[in-house]
């Protein structure tokens, strides 16, 4: 299968490709949670929602494999450096009591991915207490295990955590390509930047595409 890409053409078989959705959670997406407590306007992640629920109803139609991550903590934030947890100087702090329960904190309901891109039976979530999505965690082990080399991010933000999980793919050998409107920040510049920066120097991190080249290269190959 082909996506038009930039800066060129991205090739990949369904069978060894997952699309990822990196954070979709309450926390970062929903007023009262943690994107807010640093002062974000959360209403500017929630564009992509639509976008990024078009992708993964077409994703589950082909029977990729999709791997959603939230980032969230243990009850006693043992996995929560003290540095990551004052930084930024948040009115509430990882941890603290808030309006959808203790900020980024494991099974609280703050932490869940929201309802129109909740995670169904038989695909993978991934708890990671970093930025990125293979530190701490057995995302690589379980890509390996399913043969996958390919993979579609989607997810927030653009340059924290969907950026440093790309790079970390980078790192591990797999081919990644960014939905260029599946993905946001709090930032539009942001945004911008990462994305010339992904595709920088012959897609040094990795590629770049609007979803709708994805949506077009599975319904030309259904």
């Amino acid at each position: 299968m082909r996506i038009e890409a930039a800066p060129f053409a991205y090739d990949f078989e369904l069978k060894s490709t997952a699309l990822v959705l990196i954070d979709m959670q309450r926390d970062f997406m929903e007023p009262g949670g943690f994107g807010e407590t640093l002062g974000n306007d959360v209403s500017l992640l929630q564009a992509i929602v639509p976008a990024a629920k078009r992708v993964l109803q077409a994703w589950r139609n082909a029977s990729g494999l999709v791997v959603h991550t939230r980032e969230s903590h243990t009850a006693d934030l043992s996995d929560c450096p003290t540095a990551k947890r004052n930084r930024g100087n948040p009115a509430l702090r990882i941890g603290d009591e808030g309006p959808m329960g203790r900020i980024l904190v494991a099974g609280e309901p703050g932490n869940q991915i929201i309802d129109a891109l909740a995670p169904i039976d038989g695909e993978i979530v991934i708890d990671k207490p970093g930025k990125g999505a293979f530190y701490a965690t057995g995302l690589h082990a379980l890509l390996q295990q399913r043969g996958i080399t390919h993979l579609l991010f989607g997810g927030v933000t653009t340059e924290v955590c969907v950026q440093t999980s790309m790079r970390e793919a980078n790192d591990r050998g797999y081919d990644s390509l960014l939905l260029e409107d599946c993905t946001e920040s709090y930032f539009p510049a942001f945004k911008a930047a990462t994305l010339d920066m992904v595709r920088a120097q012959g897609a040094i991190v990795g590629w770049t595409a609007p979803s709708t080249a994805l949506l077009l290269a599975l319904n030309n190959a259904a």
